[in-house]
C-alpha cells in the first residue's frame, strides 16, 4: 500500500462526509448514516483495490452494503489486496443534534492485519505517543493514571481522560475523579475520542473506558500511525458472542490485546470531519460547493498529513463526482 492510495482514500471520506453533513441537526440518524453509507459504498468504486470489509455496517443479511465480507474496489491486474474497516458516520447522534466531533473514518491494511473483530464492546485505554509503554489495561485505572502523568511530565491533577458518557462507566468515572485527573464526558464517537490523545492541540491524554469493539480496531489503527499506544479487551454481552469471536479466529477472547493485534503491519487511515471537532473541521457548505478538513495517516512512515478541500457543486464526491 503506497502513499497514492492513501490520498486516495481521502476522497471515500470526503464523500461520506458531505452526505451526512447534510443531515447535521436534523434530528435523522437513520437518514444521515444512510447517506453516509451509500456515499462512502459509491466512491470505492473508484478506487484500484482489491479490498474486502472486515470491520463494517454488519452481517450480509444485516446490511446492504458496506456489510463484512463485502468486495469493494475496481480490482484488476496488480490491484493490491486490502482490508479494510469503515465507519461511515461515527457519531451518527452527534450529527444527527449538530455536536462536534462527528468524522467519517477508513482504515485499510495488507491482508491479514486487522483484527476481525465481532460486533460486540471493547473495554480500552489509549495514550499518545508520550506516554507510549506507560499504559497497562489490568492495572487500576488510578495506577495508569499514575504511570501517564510520569510519562507526560506533569500531575495527575493536570491529565485530562476522555470517557464515554454510560452508565457503565459511573465506577470507574468515580475511580478517575478521586485520584484527581479531569474528565471530558463524551455522548458519542469514541474513535474521535481515541486520536485526540494523539494530537496535542486537543487537551486530551487519555481514553478509557467501553465502546464499540469495530471502533476499537479503528482507532488501533489510527493510535499505530502516528505512534501512540492503545491495549482493548473484548467485553462480551451473551454466549454467543463469545463463540463467534472464536469462529472469527480469537483462540482466547479475554486476553489483552495490544494495537499491533488490532491492527498489525502496514496501516492507514483516512478520517474527514463531519461536524466541527478538535481536530478535524465540519463539513462546510458555500454558495460553489462545500469544503472538507481531512486527515491521512500512514504507519509504514508515521506521516500525518491534513487536507482542506474545496469540491464545487456537480463535481465533488458529494455530488457523486
Amino acid at each position: 500500500m503506497d502513499r497514492n492510495l492513501a490520498l486516495e482514500a481521502v476522497r471515500v471520506t470526503e464523500a461520506a462526509a458531505i452526505a451526512s453533513a447534510r443531515f447535521m441537526g436534523r434530528g435523522d440518524n437513520e437518514g444521515a448514516d444512510r447517506a453516509a453509507v451509500e456515499a462512502m459504498r459509491r466512491a470505492f468504486n473508484d478506487l484500484a483495490i482489491d479490498g474486502e470489509v472486515v470491520i463494517g455496517e454488519g452481517e450480509r443479511d444485516e446490511a446492504p452494503m458496506l456489510y463484512i465480507g463485502e468486495r469493494v474496489g475496481r480490482g484488476g491486474p496488480g490491484a493490491p489486496v486490502v482490508e479494510i474497516a469503515v465507519d461511515p458516520l461515527e457519531g451518527t447522534n452527534l450529527c444527527s443534534s449538530g455536536a462536534p466531533n462527528a468524522i467519517a473514518v477508513v482504515a485499510m491494511g495488507e491482508q491479514g492485519t486487522l483484527l476481525r473483530a465481532p460486533d460486540t464492546y471493547m473495554e480500552k485505554i489509549a495514550v499518545g505517543p508520550r506516554a507510549r509503554g506507560a499504559i497497562d489495561l489490568l492495572l487500576p485505572p488510578a495506577e495508569n493514571l499514575r504511570r501517564v502523568a510520569e510519562a507526560l511530565g506533569k500531575p495527575v491533577a493536570d491529565l485530562t481522560v476522555v470517557i464515554l458518557d454510560r452508565s457503565r462507566h459511573e465506577a470507574l468515572v468515580r475511580e478517575v475523579r478521586a485520584a484527581g485527573a479531569r474528565i471530558k464526558l463524551i455522548g458519542d464517537g469514541d474513535v474521535a475520542g481515541a486520536l485526540d490523545t494523539c494530537f496535542p492541540d486537543t487537551g486530551v491524554d487519555l481514553l478509557m473506558g467501553i465502546g464499540g469493539a469495530p471502533e476499537g480496531v479503528i482507532s488501533a489503527a489510527a493510535i499505530r500511525c502516528v505512534g501512540g499506544d492503545m491495549q482493548g479487551r473484548l467485553r462480551f454481552r451473551n454466549p454467543a458472542e463469545r463463540e463467534r469471536a472464536v469462529r472469527m479466529g480469537l483462540a482466547d477472547p479475554d486476553r489483552v490485546l495490544a494495537a499491533e493485534e488490532m491492527a498489525g503491519g502496514n496501516v492507514m487511515v483516512s478520517a474527514t470531519g463531519v461536524t466541527h471537532g478538535h481536530f478535524l473541521k465540519g463539513v462546510r457548505f458555500t454558495a460553489d460547493g462545500a469544503r472538507s478538513h481531512s486527515v491521512v495517516m500512514r504507519s509504514k512512515t508515521g506521516t500525518v498529513r491534513y487536507i482542506e478541500t474545496m469540491h464545487r457543486s456537480g463535481r465533488g464526491p458529494g455530488h457523486g463526482g
